[in-house]
């Protein structure tokens, strides 16, 4: 199959010219992707198992909470903090986005190595 010039330099010109759309696409997917991360929570497993041992669950509008929560933390420059939802206390690393512990409010007493509390309503 032999192609002319003419050809040629149109189909190198296709593909020069849908380079950038595809990078375009791939850099919006990744911005989203991005975003997408910043806002999730993520659960230690430690959490994980302390949530299933005192028969604490968190469905995904409660995802959705403290992830906010833990977005205005980070805006003020908190680091580790006590969440205070529903019925439970989470401690969470702020700059990882990650609840470390979860512990039903009559465990309560004493929290140590934490620099903020935030009430989730």
């Amino acid at each position: 199959m032999s192609m002319s010039v003419s050809q040629i330099n149109t189909a190198a010109l296709n593909a020069q010219n849908s380079v950038p759309q595809k990078n375009k696409q791939e850099t919006a997917l990744f911005s989203e992707v991005l975003a997408e991360k910043k806002l999730s929570v993520r659960l230690s497993n430690h959490a994980r198992k302390r949530l299933t041992a005192r028969d604490l669950h968190l469905h995904n509008t409660d995802y959705q909470q403290i992830s906010n929560a833990l977005t205005e933390l980070e805006e003020k420059g908190s680091k580790e903090s006590l969440l205070l939802y529903k019925d439970m206390g989470l401690i969470a690393n702020i700059h990882n986005r990650t609840i470390i512990t979860a512990m039903n409010m009559q465990e309560i007493n004493t929290v140590t190595n934490i620099d903020s509390t935030k009430f989730i309503k």
